[in-house]
This record gives structure tokens, sequence and C-alpha cells, in this order.
């Protein structure tokens, strides 16, 4: 298993250094969102219905939880407005592996995971390899970490 220090050792010099070792800043808002718009316009439901990453269209979008969120279908945009906690994804899409860390990171809709029905993302697929190396771990100190990451 890899530490946070053989994580940084293995990838020095990389983005993926910075955005994992760098502590949270104050205040991040609770979802990730870019542009205002969660998991970079991807469609959280897909991920649980068609087992693959889809892009959302401003066709089909819900205001929740401070960020917009897109859909590929109103179908999908219904059952999200019927249960927005069961497919918006753990740590407000933050990066799984930088909150088990104790920080916050960006995502990629292709680095996810669904594990017990919830919904996980990370930083790019690298940093998914190392996580999923120990997923129960990963997501215990994670959950232990969330939400204080956020600075508030």
């Amino acid at each position: 298993m890899l530490n946070r220090r053989t994580l940084i050792a293995a990838v020095a010099a990389t983005p993926i250094v910075l955005a994992l070792s760098l502590p949270a800043r104050a205040a991040e808002p609770e979802i990730f969102a870019t542009d205002g718009v969660a998991i970079n316009g991807y469609d959280p439901v897909a991920y649980f219905t068609q087992s693959a990453p889809v892009e959302g269209s401003a066709d089909h979008t819900v205001d929740w939880n401070g960020a917009t969120w897109r859909f590929s279908s109103a179908e999908n945009k219904s059952a999200f407005e019927a249960d927005p906690t069961a497919y918006a994804p753990q740590y407000g899409g933050y990066c799984a592996y930088a909150v088990s860390l104790g920080g916050t990171a960006t995502t990629s809709p292709d680095a996810w995971r669904v594990v017990d029905g919830k919904l996980y993302l990370n930083l790019n697929k690298t940093v998914q390899g190392i996580w999923s190396e120990d997923v129960p771990g990963n997501i215990s100190k994670a959950d232990a970490n969330w939400p204080t990451v956020l600075g508030e």
C-alpha cells in the first residue's frame, strides 16, 4: 500500500503532487464546480444507470447545493430531483483520495467508481489506481475528514 510520502516521491514534480500535497484552502465550496457546474458537466445519474461517464446537457439542469448539475436526459434529471443524495458524488465531487489525505483536489469525470451504491471521483486515473489499493480504508479516512477539509 502506498502512503502519502510514497505517492509524493513516486510522482514528484507533477501536478498530482501539487494538487494532493497542498492543504485545503479556506472555505472551499461544498460542491466542486467549474464555473458553477458540478462534476465538469457530467451526468451523475449516468454513472449508475449506464455505468459510464456521460456528458450532461444545458437543456436538462438542476440547481442543487450551490451548483448546477447537468443531465443527459429528462429521465435522469427527474431521478436526481427525486433523490439528489443518491446520485451526487461523495465529498462534494472532490477527489476521494485527496479528501482521505486531508485536502481537496479537482476531479476527472473518467476517474470514477461506484462502491456500495455511492459515487466516488478522483483527480485522474493514476490517483484512482492508488486510491483503489485500499478502497475501504481510503473511504474511512475520507469520511473522517469530510467536511472539515473544506476549511469551514
